[in-house]
């Protein structure tokens, strides 16, 4: 893995700042956002907006969820670019794998807060999602916990008002990968992509995430292997349709020590049912 001249994820701007009787000059930080071009095997793929940070955790999590290959030991050299217009990440996969993406790719953008890029057709954007391996439930408490780990992990977004994030935690509920991004499915992917370089198993915990659990959030964790998604906003239709055919447990509104379970609760072990 190379990388190549990064921008940092925030910089201090100035600004000025007016209200009521009083105007004046300040600085504060500002999150960046720069073009990453996604080149397979030297073909242009998708260009996302994103954070420059963690781009190769982005890039393996993306190649990952979008089921450009099945497993991390599908993906071979990664070299990340900074260029004037932005950055492009050259990664390289098995020749089928790239015959299947060159028939379903079209050159699009995706927006910093759209997680659909790379389609052409209504079912590569649906994609099933793979049904959950059962396993025991969590603990409610240990979902409450993971959402106030996630919450101190937001260094960028205090500074700068604009991130969101999302967090992996284990069975106790204690953060272990976390990771921001202005796109809350570039932050998913940052996270999956972390997880399948530390060789962990994405199935032996659950995700948190600081937006709306929209349906793309669900197939990246799902195809990932997770089986609990957690939301601090609520979720879609859809959404909720594709967690409850997957098996998984779909949770919005988490804040506090309060939370709506829309689908499988009982991947869930509640207070009432732990004592």
């Amino acid at each position: 893995m190379f990388e190549l001249g990064l921008a940092p994820p925030v910089k201090r701007r100035d600004f000025v700042r007016t209200g009521g009787e009083r105007t004046e000059p300040q600085r504060a930080g500002v999150a960046e956002e720069i073009p990453v071009a996604l080149v397979y095997n030297d073909a242009p793929h998708a260009v996302m907006m994103a954070t420059p940070a963690n781009l190769e955790d982005f890039a393996v999590g993306f190649t990952l969820s979008e089921q450009i290959v099945e497993q991390v030991g599908d993906i071979g050299e990664m070299l990340v670019v900074r260029r004037d217009e932005g950055t492009q990440i050259f990664i390289e996969i098995p020749d089928g794998a790239a015959q299947m993406l060159a028939r379903r790719s079209r050159g699009l953008v995706g927006r910093t807060g759209c997680g659909l890029c790379g389609v052409a057709l209504i079912g590569d954007a649906l994609r099933p999602v793979p049904t959950m391996v059962p396993r025991e439930a969590f603990d409610f408490d240990a979902v409450v916990r993971a959402e106030h780990g996630l919450h101190d992990a937001q260094r960028w977004n205090r500074e700068t008002g604009s991130m969101h994030a999302a967090a992996w935690a284990g069975r106790d509920g204690a953060v272990i990968v976390a990771r921001e991004d202005l796109g809350r499915h570039n932050a998913v992917d940052k996270v999956i992509g972390a997880l399948a370089r530390a060789g962990r198993d994405a199935g032996e915990g659950f995700l948190v995430v600081t937006s709306r659990a929209s349906y793309e959030l669900v197939q990246k964790a799902g195809v990932a292997g997770i089986p609990l998604l957690a939301a601090i906003s609520r979720p879609t239709g859809l959404a909720i349709r594709m967690a409850d055919a997957a098996g998984m447990t779909l949770v919005g509104l988490l804040r506090g020590h309060s939370a709506n379970i829309y689908s499988h609760p009982e991947g869930i072990r509640t207070p009432v049912e732990s004592s």
